[in-house]
C-alpha cells in the first residue's frame, strides 16, 4: 500500500554522525520535526538548527517551501539562518584575514538564499558590506566575494536601491574606470551600476556621471567582459532621458561602437551566447527606436524647410535648375514632375507625409537615397515616369508605404524583449545601417513590381509580396547587406510564388475525396509517429534557463522523462550542459502519476507572480507549468518556440491528450503529404490488367476505396 501523499521518506545528514532515514509528516509543524531530528543525535537548542537541502543550491527549507520535498530527498541539519547570519556578520568584520575571507566566500554562496538573506538584511547587513566596500581596503578575492554577496542580497528586492550612497558608487566606478582590475571584480561591479540604473531613476543620474561611455566601450575587447559592459551600455541609453539619447547615440557613434562590436564579438573567434546575443538585440532595438520621433512627426506643409526638401527630390530627379520664371508654366512643372515622382497628392506632395507613421521618417529615407545613391534614385524615377502603359512604379508613394512596412517589421518604438535574442548582425555593419536597408529594400520594390507587371490597382498586393521578400531574407540572418542584396535576388516574384505553392500543398493537398480518406486513414499511425518522437525528446531532456533579476550570471536546471515515461527527472546545474544529463545528477523527480495538468501562458503560477521577469508577449508564449499533486507546479520558460512546442506537445501525450500546437499541426501536414504523395506514386506505378466489358447494372453512388496493404 502506497504510503499517504503527506508522508515523505527523507535522508538528514550531519557532520561526523550517521544520516537519519525518517518519514516527514507535512502536517506536523517544521519546529516539531527538527527537534525530532536534533534528539536522534542528542544535540540540544533546535530552535538554532534548521533543514537544508544537502545537494544543489542548498536552500533553507521553510514551511512555505517544505512541500517541494520529495521522497529520497538527501538533507542536511544546519545552524538556523539567523545564527548563521549572525555568525557570519561577525566573522566579517573580525581582524584576521583568513577568516574574514571564509567568511566571505560562504556569505557569497549564502546570500543566494531568500531566508538567509532576509535574516542578513534584518541585521543591517548590507550596510556592513557597504561600509566596507567604501572604506577602499578590500582587494582580490575578498572584494569579490563582498561585491557577489552585495549582489545577490540587492536582487531579493528585500532592500531599495535607492538607499545606496554616493561614496559606494563611486568607489564601485572607481574599479570600472581603473586600467588594471581583476576580472571577476569588474563583472560584478558593471553588474552592481547596471542594476542601479535599472532600478533607481535617481541612482541613473549618479551613475551616469561617474561612468563614461567612452570607459564602457574601452571593455569591449577583453571577451570576459563584453557582455556586462554591453548590459551596461544599454541600461544607460534605455534610462536616458529622449533628449538625452540622440546625444548619447552620436558619442557612441563618434567612439566607432559598431565597428568595435562588430570585429570585437560579431566577427570575434568565440560563439555568440545567448545572453550576448540578447544584450546586442536590445542595442539594436534600441538604436532603431531613436527614429520613433521623426516616424511619428507629421509634415508641416506650410514650412518652407520641410518643403525644400521635396523641392531638393524633384532638382536632383529632374535637374530642376532651368526652371522656367513663368509661375504658371512653374507651378505646371511642378505638378507633373510630382506626379512623375509617383505622390499620390501631385499639387501638394507634402500632404503624402502627413500620415504618422511613417510621418518624416520616410521624407528623409527619400533624400538619403536622392543624395547618397544618386544614380539608384534617377535610374528608378526616370525608368518609370517614361513609361506609358500603365505599369510605372510609383517611388512617392512606394517608398512612403516601405518605410512604415519596415518600422513594423523592425518594431520601431517598442520595448525590448525580456525573451528575445533576434539580433542582425548585418545593422551592425554600417553606420547609417537604416538607410541602406531601405537603399536596398527600394531597389526590390522596383524589381518586384516589373516583374509582377503591376498597374496602380495591384499596389496592395505588390506591397504584401515585398513584405514576405523581405521577412523571408531576414529570417536568414544574412551577415551584411552584400548578403541581404543577394538573398532577395534569389527571392524573385517567380521563387515566392512557388514556396507560397509548395507551402500550400503541403497544408493543403488535394480536396477529392479519395485523397481525404486516404488523408484521414493516414492520420492516426503518423500522428503516433509524432507522439513517439515527442516522448523520445522528453526522455532526452531540454536544459531551462531560471528567470532571475540579473541574466548574466545565468542559472540553468535541466529536465528529462525516464525512460519507462513513469518519472520526470529535474535539478540545478552550474552551467548550460554540452549534451545528454545522466538521471544521477538530476536529484528531483515527479512520478507521471501525480500530474494533474499542464498550463500554459498566462494561466502559469509563475507568470502570475508581481516579481516574475518583464511578463512580455514573448515570454508569456514560451511559459508553461506542470500541476502536480498535492498542489504544486514545476514552472518552466521554454529557450525557443521549438521546445516549448516539443515539450508542450510531449506532456500532453504523456497524459494521453492532444497535441494541439503549431509545430503538430506543421509535421502532421508535412509528413502526411510525403507519405500520401509516396503511396500514390505508387498506385501510379501499378500496371492495372485491362478489365473485361463492364455488366449493365442499376445506376448507383459509387464509393472510393483503397486497399493500402
Amino acid at each position: 500500500m502506497p504510503p499517504p501523499s503527506d508522508i515523505v521518506k527523507v535522508a538528514i545528514e550531519w557532520p561526523g554522525a550517521n544520516a537519519q532515514l525518517i518519514e516527514i509528516d507535512q502536517k506536523k509543524p517544521l519546529s516539531s520535526i527538527i527537534r525530532e531530528v536534533c534528539d536522534g543525535w542528542s544535540l540540544s537548542g533546535s530552535e538554532q538548527f534548521a533543514l537544508r537541502y544537502a545537494d544543489g543550491p542548498q536552500l533553507y527549507i521553510t514551511e512555505q517551501s517544505r512541500g517541494e520535498i520529495k521522497n529520497g530527498t538527501i538533507l542536511r541539519l544546519a545552524i538556523s539562518p539567523a545564527r548563521a547570519a549572525r555568525q557570519l556578520l561577525d566573522r566579517i568584520q573580525s581582524h584576521g584575514i583568513d577568516a574574514r575571507l571564509e567568511a566571505l566566500k560562504e556569505l557569497a554562496k549564502l546570500s543566494a538564499d531568500p531566508t538567509f538573506a532576509t535574516e542578513f538584511i534584518n541585521m543591517d547587513g548590507i550596510s556592513t558590506l557597504a561600509r566596507l566596500v567604501e572604506s577602499g581596503t578590500h582587494f582580490g578575492e575578498m572584494l569579490a566575494f563582498t561585491l557577489t554577496a552585495f549582489l545577490e542580497l540587492m536582487d531579493h528586492g528585500i532592500v531599495s536601491w535607492d538607499l545606496i550612497s554616493l561614496s559606494f558608487i563611486k568607489q564601485i566606478a572607481g574599479y570600472v574606470n581603473q586600467p588594471m582590475v581583476d576580472v571577476s571584480i569588474l563583472q560584478r561591479s558593471l553588474a552592481i551600476l547596471e542594476s542601479m540604473v535599472l532600478n533607481s531613476h535617481s541612482l541613473y543620474h549618479r551613475v551616469a556621471q561617474e561612468i563614461t561611455v567612452g570607459q564602457l566601450i574601452g571593455h569591449l575587447s577583453n571577451q570576459e567582459i563584453q557582455t556586462y559592459a554591453i548590459a551596461l551600455i544599454n541600461a544607460l541609453f534605455l534610462k536616458a532621458p529622449e533628449d538625452r539619447r540622440q546625444e548619447m547615440a552620436s558619442t557612441l557613434a563618434q567612439k566607432h561602437l559598431r565597428s568595435i562590436i562588430l570585429n570585437h564579438i560579431i566577427r570575434g573567434n568565440r560563439p555568440i551566447k545567448a545572453e550576448m546575443a540578447h544584450q546586442l538585440y536590445v542595442l539594436q532595438v534600441l538604436t532603431f527606436n531613436l527614429l520613433e520621433e521623426r516616424m511619428m512627426t507629421k509634415m508641416d506643409p506650410t514650412d518652407q524647410a520641410q518643403r525644400d526638401i521635396i523641392f531638393e527630390l524633384r532638382r536632383i530627379a529632374f535637374d530642376g535648375d532651368n526652371d522656367p520664371s513663368n509661375t504658371e508654366k512653374r507651378k505646371a512643372m511642378y505638378t507633373k514632375d510630382y506626379k512623375m515622382l509617383g505622390f499620390t497628392n501631385h499639387v501638394n506632395p507634402a500632404m503624402d507625409f502627413t500620415q504618422t507613421p511613417p510621418g518624416m521618417l520616410a521624407l528623409d529615407n527619400m533624400l538619403y537615397l536622392a543624395k547618397l545613391h544618386q544614380d539608384t534614385y534617377i535610374r528608378i524615377v526616370l525608368e518609370n515616369s517614361s513609361r506609358e502603359d500603365k505599369h510605372e512604379c510609383p517611388f512617392g508613394r512606394c517608398a512612403i508605404e516601405l518605410t512604415r512596412m519596415l518600422c513594423e517589421i523592425l518594431q520601431v518604438g517598442e520595448l525590448p524583449n525580456e525573451g528575445c535574442n533576434d539580433y542582425h548582425p548585418m545593422f551592425f555593419t554600417h553606420d547609417r545601417a537604416w538607410e541602406e536597408f531601405f537603399c536596398v529594400c527600394i531597389q526590390l520594390v522596383n524589381k518586384t513590381w516589373k516583374e509582377m507587371r503591376a498597374t496602380a490597382e495591384d499596389f496592395n498586393k505588390v506591397m504584401q509580396v515585398v513584405r514576405e521578400q523581405i521577412t523571408r531574407a531576414l529570417a536568414l540572418k544574412p551577415s551584411s547587406l552584400d548578403q541581404l542584396k543577394s538573398k532577395l535576388r534569389a527571392l524573385s516574384y517567380s521563387e515566392i510564388l512557388r514556396l507560397r505553392q509548395s507551402e500550400r500543398m503541403n497544408q493543403d493537398d488535394f480536396q477529392s475525396p479519395p485523397i481525404i480518406e486516404l488523408r484521414e486513414r493516414i492520420q492516426p499511425e503518423i500522428l503516433e509517429l509524432i507522439k513517439q518522437q515527442r516522448l523520445n525528446r522528453l526522455c532526452e531532456g531540454s536544459c531551462f534557463r531560471k528567470l532571475g533579476n540579473r541574466r548574466r550570471q545565468e542559472k540553468f536546471w535541466f529536465c528529462r522523462l525516464s525512460l519507462n515515461h513513469k518519472v520526470l527527472h529535474y535539478g540545478d546545474l552550474d552551467e548550460s550542459p554540452q549534451g545528454e544529463v545522466p538521471f544521477e545528477m538530476l536529484m528531483d523527480k515527479i512520478p507521471v502519476s501525480d500530474i494533474k495538468s499542464v498550463v500554459t501562458g498566462k494561466d502559469c503560477p509563475h507568470m502570475k507572480e508581481k516579481s516574475a521577469l518583464k511578463q512580455n508577449k514573448e515570454v508569456l508564449e514560451l511559459a508553461f507549468s506542470i500541476l502536480y499533486d498535492p498542489d504544486e507546479a514545476l514552472n518552466f520558460v521554454a529557450p525557443n518556440k521549438y521546445e516549448y512546442c516539443i515539450w508542450t506537445d510531449g506532456l500532453c501525450a504523456l497524459l494521453g491528450r492532444e497535441m494541439g500546437s503549431d509545430l503538430t499541426r506543421s509535421d502532421l501536414d508535412t509528413l502526411i503529404s510525403m507519405e500520401m504523395k509516396l503511396r500514390l506514386l505508387d498506385l501510379e506505378n501499378i500496371t492495372i490488367p485491362e478489365a473485361p466489358p463492364p455488366v449493365p447494372k442499376e445506376p448507383s453512388t459509387y464509393n472510393f476505396t483503397y486497399n493500402y496493404g
